[in-house]
């Protein structure tokens, strides 16, 4: 189970007032604002003589091993944008001087980093060189800096905490945007933001609100004791410098980081920088027209699965939605703006009808309502399509010949699997893209520790049926990888079981994993050190809504806001009997409602346009790790190079356009109040070039 929680530092102090510094900084409240009071340093005259100097779209990454500094590393590296990191832990590494900084290049002046990240204000230690050749270099260039985690006080623009200012947890506190950040780097948030506040009994947040002082504009703040409002993040403009000053403690997993991200690197690159990044939802729902076992409360196992000892599998009551459940599926997506991907198994939905009497009003009713979904293969009768199981033992093991050769389900079996499943959806008027298949447990597909390697006969059977992209376990395989010519679209399997139908079954199944045996569960919590037990069983009655469904919202959204386009998926079963699902998008589409504006809507991409994503972030970060890309900004002219092939994303303000052979055109598409888009360079062309505008 993902705790995703975060303490207080150790280097951030529990107290207010001019002493509150963390530890980190290691510098004292005089040292700090002494620091303020270096002289001015003159650009120089190279510098002055040519206003546009070339600037390459790099951010410099200055990292002292604290969770602030990975938090923003881990947002420009997800969402493609190129770095450098310095670490200050490295007793080897480069010393920061103008040279590192800054160079000519073809009589240019060129400015090496586009943005600067620092764990604080003075990290490199306020009277030294490298302190001062950074702040030259920031005031020469115009580069701004970012002080990821620091503390109150004038030296970043800010009253000490104790005039009129706060310190302290801020795990539940509710933040508000300002005029000035809604109509700067963060205006595609909704206006508020609400930091986590998953345990009570941890502190996951700690931060320092501080009143603004002349030259200090603030992004983010909060209401504060005796009226008024003080800062959590806002810029802080001195000395021909600007900063970026965010006075609270983060990690990368925490929703209020998430939230900011996004506006932190736009001010961080001005708007201007390689990567581009989106909010992705997709839920593909399993099973559909195929029953799925239940769950045995009393033995705690599911009947037919090879552990669960005892009873009658032929007997177990499976769950399998209603038309009634398709009626509401389809109401449900209307009201909601929301679409469902079906994952559907046509030959279980006819051996179905055949077993009761002919009919099956649930296959009646969402073949009707067929173009309100989007649908997908999962294999006609959803057998496993790996190696040929061997269930006289458990867990079971791959069967064998006498030579102890591994025996495989045929290619010709798993391509009928996917061509009847096919040909039955077409025969339905059924709309389904021949490119995506899910195969039944992703199987086919390696399975630790039974079968360590694909079935050698699954890239062949694909390419039969013109099969490009297949769904795998993203808990099992994260990245994407080929399988013969097709590519692997990794899953979020989401905590809504397959098995159960009542919340009261959903929850007894989740004590049994999320407790420890002193408390009746399994135990598998405290032998699995990824997972964490339960505290005590949740209550069957309310364990679900007050437990589950905030927890499995906060962890799809989590993936949402962190620029993960890996579709969740879940089983038919859980939009039948009492309609698990439901509650749980619910909160996942209202919270993400409550935190977005409208200019940042969520993404509902199909199956292969994920695999497209990945494909595409795969060969980019592997042009950047060559050092393959080029790209700088010169005046409001951006030109960027990357290998043949290679899609390059770019993020620009709006009004920018892409320089064709002949003339110009507008660039990408609104997201987030930017444009964005992977490029390429045209027809004859060996760059991509983008024109800004001039505003």
């Amino acid at each position: 189970m993902h705790a995703n929680r975060f303490r207080m530092p150790a280097a951030a102090p529990r107290k207010s007032g001019k002493q509150g510094v963390p530890r980190r900084a290691g510098r004292t409240a005089g040292a700090l604002a002494a620091a303020a009071l270096l002289a001015t340093v003159v650009p120089s005259a190279q510098a002055a003589a040519d206003p546009a100097p070339r600037i390459d779209l790099t951010v410099l990454v200055v990292d002292d091993g604290g969770s602030a500094i990975g938090a923003i590393t881990a947002e420009l590296k997800g969402s493609g944008v190129p770095y450098r990191v310095l670490d200050l832990n490295d007793p080897g590494r480069p010393v920061l001087t103008a040279a590192f900084l800054s160079d000519t290049v073809d009589g240019r002046p060129r400015a090496k980093y586009q943005g600067v990240v620092v764990p604080h204000e003075s990290a490199f230690g306020p009277d030294s060189a490298e302190h001062t050749a950074l702040r030259t270099y920031e005031r020469t260039f115009g580069i701004p800096q970012v002080d990821a985690y620091t503390w109150s006080h004038p030296g970043v623009g800010l009253d000490y905490t104790t005039d009129g200012g706060w310190s302290g947890v801020l795990d539940g506190v509710t933040a508000g945007v300002t005029p000035a950040g809604t109509s700067g780097p963060f205006g595609y948030l909704a206006g508020s933001l609400t930091f986590e506040d998953n345990d009570p009994a941890v502190s996951e947040s700690y931060g320092y609100a501080g009143r603004p002082r002349a030259g200090f504009t603030s992004y983010v703040d909060m209401p504060v004791e005796g009226g008024g409002r003080a800062s959590l993040v806002g810029e802080y403009a001195a000395d021909g410098r600007r900063e970026l000053v965010v006075t609270f403690a983060y990690n990368q997993h925490q929703r209020q980081f998430r939230a900011l991200s996004r506006g932190i690197v736009e001010w961080l690159t001005q708007g201007v920088h390689l990567g581009r990044s989106r909010n992705y939802l997709s839920v593909h729902v399993d099973d559909v027209f195929a029953p799925d076992a239940r769950w045995d409360t009393v033995r705690n196992c599911t009947p037919g699965d090879l552990d669960c000892v005892g009873g009658d599998p032929e007997a177990e009551n499976p769950i399998r939605m209603t038309a009634a459940d398709a009626t509401y599926a389809a109401a449900w997506q209307k009201a909601s703006g929301f679409t469902l991907d079906m994952v559907y198994n046509g030959g279980q939905g006819e051996q179905w009808k055949t077993e009761h009497g002919g009919t099956d009003p649930l296959a009646a009713r969402l073949i009707a309502d067929r173009a309100q979904y989007r649908w997908i293969n999962h294999t006609y009768t959803h057998p496993y399509l790996g190696c040929v199981q061997d269930n006289t033992t458990v867990p079971w093991r791959c069967a064998t010949d006498a030579s102890g050769n591994t025996l495989w389900v045929s290619r010709a079996e798993i391509s009928a699997q996917i061509r009847n499943n096919l040909n039955w959806a077409v025969g339905k008027g059924i709309s389904v893209d021949r490119s995506e298949l899910v195969t039944g447990e992703h199987s086919g597909l390696k399975t630790l520790p039974q079968q360590p390697a694909d079935n050698p006969h699954l890239a062949g059977a694909l390419a039969d049926n013109g099969v490009k992209w297949t769904a795998s376990d993203n808990s099992r395989e994260p990245r994407q990888r080929a399988v013969g010519a097709a590519k692997t679209v990794p899953r979020h399997p989401m905590n809504v079981y397959y098995n159960v139908g009542t919340a009261a079954e959903m929850t007894d199944e989740y004590n049994w994993v999320y407790t420890s045996r002193a408390d009746g569960g399994s135990g598998v919590c405290e032998s699995n050190p990824a997972s964490t037990c339960l505290p005590a069983p949740l209550d069957p009655a309310t364990g679900y809504a007050e437990h589950i469904v905030p927890q499995e919202a906060r962890i799809a959204l989590g993936h949402v806001v962190a620029n993960d386009p890996r579709p969740h998926y879940v089983h038919q079963s859980n939009l039948a009997e009492e309609r698990l699902l439901y509650p749980v998008l619910d909160r996942i589409l209202a919270d993400y409602r409550a935190l977005f504006a409208a200019n940042t809507p969520l993404v509902n991409p199909r199956q292969k346009d994920v695999g497209t994503e990945l494909t595409r972030r795969d060969a980019w970060d592997a042009a950047l790790a060559a050092g393959k890309v080029t790209a700088y900004r010169i005046g409001g002219t951006v030109t960027v190079k990357a290998p043949a092939g290679v899609q390059i994303p770019v993020t620009a303000p709006e009004g920018t356009r892409k320089q064709l052979v002949l003339g110009t055109a507008a660039f990408g598409t609104a997201y987030a109040g930017s444009r964005s888009a992977w490029t390429a360079p045209e027809l004859l062309q060996t760059a991509v070039t983008l024109q800004l505008p001039t505003a």
